[in-house]
């Protein structure tokens, strides 16, 4: 077992990709932001994300509740590596898909068209645009 708060977070990332890497389940205590008594989990960690403000977050399948969840790194106290192979199967990312477009049939059409494709679907927010968006290219 090893403890989170004796080593650094570059060492930990590591043993948390070589999990994802020879796909080996991992046990970790996590203690929830807000609570006192932390849980241990038994997770098959697919993916490791960023947040905006920084933080790291653990993307995995839980063998307690056979769902994917997510974990805070800040959370993890403790984690074991082992040697048990992957058992859950990943849900397959629900996508939204956008229906065909109406033919545009002026100008203005085409342009108020546009203006909603650069609209997020979830808020009806502008999209904020990186250079490697390529979904937005006629």
């Amino acid at each position: 077992m090893k403890n989170t708060a004796a080593q650094t977070v570059t060492t930990t990332l590591a043993d948390l990709y070589r999990a994802i890497d020879r796909q080996h389940a991992v046990t970790i205590t996590y203690l929830k932001p807000g609570e006192t008594e932390p849980t241990v989990r038994t997770v098959e960690i697919h993916e490791v994300r960023t947040t905006k403000n920084g933080g790291i977050v653990i993307v995995a399948m839980c063998r307690l509740r056979g769902e994917e969840r997510q974990f805070h790194l800040s959370g993890i106290q403790t984690y074991t590596l082992h040697r048990i192979a992957y058992a859950l199967d990943r849900p397959a990312p629900t996508k939204y898909e956008r229906p065909a477009p109406a033919p545009a049939d002026s100008a203005d059409a085409l342009f108020f068209y546009e203006l909603a494709r650069d609209q997020d679907d979830a808020d009806h927010t502008p999209r904020t645009l990186i250079q490697t968006d390529t979904d937005l290219a006629a």
